[in-house]
């Protein structure tokens, strides 16, 4: 088709082409330039969530646990319930794999399966379940207001579904990836490819 037919012109398409593409540029600069404004050493996922903070529960063995268990060593946290009919289960068969294939490594990983069913999830209910488990996951529990300030400060979805002993639980599924300074670097997902999280893994140990 013939310009006369369409009345394009060349020249100025060429015109407003070029000056897409500089504006395209543009964005990019500033946004490179607002990421050099941040602190060195500084993740821009953790400013911008502000995921973790201070807490007090207790572990499978009664014992009182703060946020300074999370301190010196890479962490996942995982938060579920006991009574979960599938997706919990599966993320710590998941996690008791991962330790395993971490081999030497999944000594330097702690992982914490923290409950959002305190009322049913004494520490002698996420002992007995935990023991299906890798024997180094351990169980977070406390009261719920102990609870719900550690699911505040993970920002963890969670919400009781249901009345009477048949109640069940909505909840986060990911899995939360800490390094050794206690920072949110990622997550995991148990639909996500096994290769992928081991790779997420071994990189978060060896940092």
């Amino acid at each position: 088709m013939s310009e006369a037919k369409t009345g394009g012109n060349p020249h100025k398409t060429l015109r407003t082409v070029r000056y897409v593409l500089w504006a395209l540029v543009a964005v990019v600069v500033v946004a490179i330039g607002a990421f050099a404004l941040l602190p060195k050493n500084s993740n821009p996922v953790t400013q911008l969530s502000a995921i973790g903070g201070p807490f007090s529960v207790v572990d499978q063995k009664g014992q009182p646990v703060t946020e300074a268990a999370l301190q010196g060593h890479p962490s996942a946290l995982f938060f579920g319930f006991t009574f979960c009919p599938d997706v919990c289960p599966t993320t710590l068969y998941q996690a008791t794999q991962w330790l395993k294939q971490l081999g030497p490594d999944g000594d330097k990983l702690k992982v914490y399966f923290v409950t959002v069913d305190p009322e049913r999830d004494t520490p002698e209910q996420m002992a007995n379940y935990l023991n299906a488990f890798d024997p180094r996951i351990t169980g977070l529990t406390g009261s719920r207001e102990q609870i719900d300030g550690m699911l505040k400060a993970f920002k963890v979805y969670s919400k009781k579904v249901g009345e009477g002993e048949d109640y069940t639980m909505d909840h986060s599924a990911a899995v939360y990836l800490l390094d050794s300074n206690a920072n949110f670097v990622g997550t995991a997902d148990y639909h996500e490819k096994d290769a992928t999280i081991m790779e997420k893994l071994k990189r978060l140990v060896a940092s």
